[in-house]
């Protein structure tokens, strides 16, 4: 991923991201060529592993990884119109682009066709999500028949960090100006998660 020096963010921005993300593309390379999943991960910090399962029915899982297994990880994104910067109304040099935070993370890919290595994950993903809602729902809210069905059509995956390739994309190459027209534009057309991050980098910061 090509990442100049100004959207290239600090550690503990990409941290925030995994600790925070939602699901991920997980993409390998085959002998049939690139295969993706999409899929909600949980990042262990502890261990530097992203955790997740795919359906069993997707045979993903039983493909050979050649190289490094990739998981895209995306904050907020949106469009940024031109008719927001104040140096359009100055010389009208300007174009559109779009506001991003992603991150891509390499490492091995390794399969966990065990129903407790599932659960545990499939309990972490629901603590993860469930965690802030009042009410909160839980696994053990379900029938233990009807999840121990759930399970065997699951299989797990694991992805052992070894580097990480991020982008913070959030109109730090603008003048002042303009990145105050940006927060503006999207806060005005409801774009709160990417106004705060365009102002968070504005101040040097997440």
């Amino acid at each position: 991923m090509y990442v100049p020096e100004y959207f290239k963010p600090d550690d503990e921005q990409v941290r925030e991201l995994l600790r925070h993300h939602g699901a991920v593309d997980l993409v390998t390379s085959t002998p049939d060529g690139l295969r993706s999943t999409m899929l909600p991960m949980v990042w262990v910090e502890s261990e530097n592993v992203l955790l997740g399962h795919v359906a069993r029915k997707n045979d993903h899982w039983q493909q050979p990884v050649l190289g490094e297994a990739m998981a895209i990880v995306r904050g907020p994104d949106s469009y940024i119109t031109p008719t927001w910067y104040e140096t359009k109304r100055e010389h009208g040099r300007v174009v559109p682009t779009w506001n991003y935070i992603t991150a891509h993370v390499y490492g091995e890919l390794v399969v966990h066709d065990d129903p407790a290595w599932v659960e545990r994950n499939v309990r972490a993903l629901v603590d993860k999500h469930e965690d802030a809602r009042d009410p909160a729902w839980a696994v053990d809210d379900a029938p233990a028949a009807y999840i121990e069905g759930q399970l065997k059509a699951i299989v797990g995956v694991e992805l052992h960090i070894s580097r990480i390739s991020a982008k913070w994309k959030l109109s730090q190459n603008r003048s002042p100006a303009d990145v105050a027209g940006v927060i503006d534009g999207l806060a005005a057309e409801g774009g709160g998660d990417m106004a705060g991050a365009v102002r968070g980098a504005a101040r040097g910061g997440s």
